[in-house]
């Protein structure tokens, strides 16, 4: 037996050492009679490396992968706009927006995509999940470098659909940790929002309080005034006075009229005569109050005038219009940026990007890492493959001849590195 085999190798070493006498197709044939000779090498090789890496496969810690997917939002149509536009009542942002979409500027993935990779959104996950501790990392920025290297974030560029697939060792802080990005997302979003809707919001609050405030101060001025001039309505209390003081003055000229007729007739001391005489005195005294002093001076409150002399109405006309005046304006102003603020808030509110999720994050229920199965399989694979290259190729090196000059320089080198190699052993023994 032991001949057999010693024919058997002499045979495969000669094939070995002229390999230019054997065909191309037969020069697999003295490899697997190698192999075949050292199969209980390969045999034991291979059981080795399935037990290392299944102790590798199985020590190795489960991932759980939690998938999230959400839709950008909706830029304004172009057709939208474009009706706006005909009907002459378009804003900026419709504007924008048309532009926007006429030169193809209408996908808000990318931005999406560079708000969850930000600095501020890992930040945040960082001190919420308490990554530096989980990581083992002693540092903020390899915290966040794991989390990037564990976390994926694609874009459909089809459909605009962005997909976030975060990666852990514990399935609950993996689902949290997805879900905590969408949360960030829609209030970054909501925070650098800086359109121009929000812009002119800021700016009519502004000027809404300011116009506020003068209406304010001239509702008071024309109170103060109406108050201590007893106006009401100028025009209203004109007309008024002027129709009351023309019934006074023609009842005095009927009452005169008729006191001359009785005076004619009776004497100065007799009752009708008196009684005549009284009434156009007091007709005069109401005529007089009507009209107010020459001077013009403005009627006083305090005196128990309820009404201002028809003298004074002319110069307080103009004070009251103008206080009026100033009311009005201010009243119309404020009634315009009422609505224009209203109409802001209701542009900054579509103008601002939401996040509009279609599938919330996934409950892992079983794990994405280790795939325990091909990593035994593929590192015996791959120990057994190693072995085989290394028998062949030491089996070839002895059938070298030694007159071979890459065998006499391989020689040459390691004779030159070998001392070396003896200096280091005690070092690396100690």
């Amino acid at each position: 037996m032991d001949s057999k085999r010693t024919a058997f190798s002499e045979s495969d070493d000669l094939l070995l050492a002229q390999p230019s006498i054997a065909a191309p197709r037969e020069r697999w044939v003295p490899n697997v009679s190698i192999l075949w000779e050292h199969r209980r090498l390969l045999m034991r090789i291979a059981i080795c490396a399935l037990v290392v890496s299944t102790l590798l496969a199985f020590l190795l810690p489960k991932q759980y992968e939690s998938k999230a997917r959400i839709m950008p939002p909706e830029q304004q149509g172009g057709a939208a706009a474009m009706l706006a536009a005909i009907s002459g009542k378009v804003m900026p942002t419709a504007l924008s927006a048309l532009a926007g979409s006429m030169m193809g500027i209408r996908n808000n993935g990318p931005l999406f995509i560079d708000l969850l990779n930000s600095g501020t959104v890992s930040g945040h996950l960082i001190d919420q999940f308490n990554l530096q501790t989980v990581y083992w990392k002693r540092y903020r920025q390899d915290a966040a470098k794991k989390l990037a290297h564990r976390t994926d974030i694609t874009e459909d560029h089809k459909s605009g659909v962005i997909t976030i697939i975060v990666t852990d060792t514990d399935r609950r802080r993996a689902r949290d940790m997805t879900q905590a990005y969408i949360t960030e997302l829609d209030r970054l979003l909501a925070q650098v929002n800086t359109s121009a809707a929000g812009r002119e919001r800021v700016f009519i609050e502004q000027r809404l309080a300011a116009v506020q405030a003068d209406l304010e101060r001239a509702q008071r001025d024309l109170s103060e005034f109406s108050s201590k001039n007893t106006t009401l309505d100028i025009k209203d209390q004109t007309r008024a006075m002027v129709e009351a003081g023309a019934k006074l003055q023609a009842q005095l000229i009927v009452a005169r009229s008729e006191l001359q007729s009785i005076a004619q007739i009776y004497g100065d001391e007799n009752v009708r005569v008196r009684a005549a005489r009284a009434r156009v005195s007091e007709l005069e005294r109401q005529l007089g109050k009507l009209a107010g002093p020459s001077g013009g001076e403005p009627a006083d409150a305090d005196a128990g005038e309820l009404y201002p002399p028809l003298r004074t109405l002319p110069v307080l006309a103009v004070q009251w219009a103008d206080l009026y005046r100033k009311v009005k304006v201010q009243e119309t102003v404020f009634e315009l940026l009422t609505q224009q603020y209203e109409l802001a808030r209701i542009e900054e509110a579509r103008s601002i990007p939401t996040v509009r999720v279609i599938d919330p994050p996934s409950w892992p229920e079983k794990k994405s890492f280790p795939p325990r199965l091909i990593i035994m399989l593929f590192s015996t694979i791959l120990a057994v493959s190693a072995g085989a290259w290394f028998i062949l190729a030491r089996e070839r090196w002895r059938n070298t001849p030694e007159t071979d000059s890459r065998k006499a320089l391989a020689q040459r080198m390691w004779s030159s590195l070998a001392p070396s190699f003896r200096l280091l052993g005690p070092r690396f023994r100690r």
